[in-house]
């Protein structure tokens, strides 16, 4: 057997190998979910990924007998050491087959760029910043995955340990089944907690209405979020790029926002319903037929995917929460959807986490970052 070799992608063919790598290497699996092929691409352009701004990043494939057999990212975020003083190399967009010398040689990839550039610490499986995916997958295996989650194999971080990678920050996610009717304590707690606090919920006529309270969201999820060690604010041009690029796939319907008596806005909460079939079905294109799939799967599905929810320190712990539980209740009534699947929560992250606790939520994933420090 040859031995493995790791190249960088330079040119627009071998990003392309590089995209599409995981497609093929799970081209039999039952659950994995690619992504959009065109997002993936864009994600390595400036123009498009604001990112690219404040990090700088490579991307390698590693080969054995002129077959691709692995890949890896990695990234360097300049704005994450600026803000938070944390200096590390992430790494990223990591598949292999099952062989320890290619998930050795692409670890051994991450380590050496690290070392290039004086940095002691590799971390990863992650993206550029906070609202990428992050974490390897390392329970729910048999399970679909989700249109913001990672998947992999069960081998994946059994070989990282075996390197001497260990545990960063572990993710947990639930589902929940939705009950039939909801209790009328419920339905009273709910009405005492508007009453009391002065909070009405906003109902949109249609998208354009939401949009000024875009900016505000953002403003939210740093308020929720900074108490974590690890989070750094949204930039304006992340906002803008992701208000541009995915604000208009969701639907008014599934956007949850509470504000007060002054109209300030102090929760929201973003769900939809779940594309993973529908891209599975479209390969991760949109055209020629793939719009097809995603417009059935957003009029008719049993299952939803949380994607976001910030809110206000002042509110936290007030029953905000309950509130928002509520409203996603009454759409999903409407709606058929029986299922709900949470996005991936820090494990430390309680007060998100509380959301769920009165509807029997099932911990049926969990995924985590792994770290090595370099001699």
């Amino acid at each position: 057997m040859s031995k493995v070799s790791v190249v960088e992608v330079k040119t627009a063919d071998q990003l392309k190998k590089f995209v599409h790598f995981p497609m093929d290497l799970y081209k039999d699996n039952p659950y994995y979910v690619p992504s959009f092929i065109n997002d993936e691409i864009n994600i390595w352009n400036a123009a498009e990924n604001p990112a690219l701004a404040y990090s700088e990043a490579r991307q390698f494939l590693a080969y054995r007998d002129n077959s691709i057999v692995g890949r890896i990212a990695v990234i360097i975020n300049h704005k994450e050491e600026k803000e938070l003083g944390i200096r590390k190399v992430r790494f990223g967009w990591i598949d292999f087959i099952d062989d320890e010398e290619v998930s050795a040689a692409l670890i051994h990839t991450a380590t050496d760029y690290a070392r290039e550039k004086g940095i002691d610490t590799i971390e990863g499986p992650m993206g550029f910043t906070n609202l990428d995916k992050a974490g390897m997958l390392t329970m729910g295996f048999d399970r679909l995955a989700t249109m913001i989650g990672i998947y992999n194999h069960d081998y994946y971080p059994k070989h990282l340990e075996k390197l001497g990678l260990t545990k960063e920050k572990e993710w947990v996610e639930f589902e929940l089944i939705f009950p039939e009717v909801l209790p009328e304590k419920i339905v009273k707690f709910n009405e005492l907690i508007a009453q009391k606090y002065k909070l009405k919920v906003l109902r949109f006529k249609n998208k354009e209405e939401i949009i000024r309270y875009v900016d505000p969201m953002f403003d939210l999820l740093d308020e929720t979020y900074k108490h974590l060690s690890t989070y750094t604010p949204i930039s304006d041009e992340q906002r803008k790029t992701y208000k541009e690029k995915y604000f208009k796939l969701i639907d008014k319907d599934f956007i949850v926002c509470i504000a007060d008596a002054q109209d300030n806005l102090v929760s929201f909460a973003i769900t939809m319903p779940s594309y993973s079939k529908a891209l599975q079905k479209s390969k991760g294109r949109l055209l020629p037929f793939g719009w097809w799939h995603f417009l059935r799967a957003g009029k008719k599905n049993d299952r939803a995917n949380f994607y976001l929810i910030g809110i206000h320190p002042d509110y936290q712990r007030r029953g905000v929460t309950s509130m928002i539980f509520k409203e996603i209740f009454d759409t999903f009534k409407k709606k058929g959807v029986r299922f709900l699947e949470t996005n991936p929560e820090l494990e430390e992250n309680k007060s998100i986490q509380v959301l769920w606790q009165d509807y029997n939520p099932v911990n049926h994933k969990r995924r985590r970052t792994y770290s090595m420090k370099i001699g």
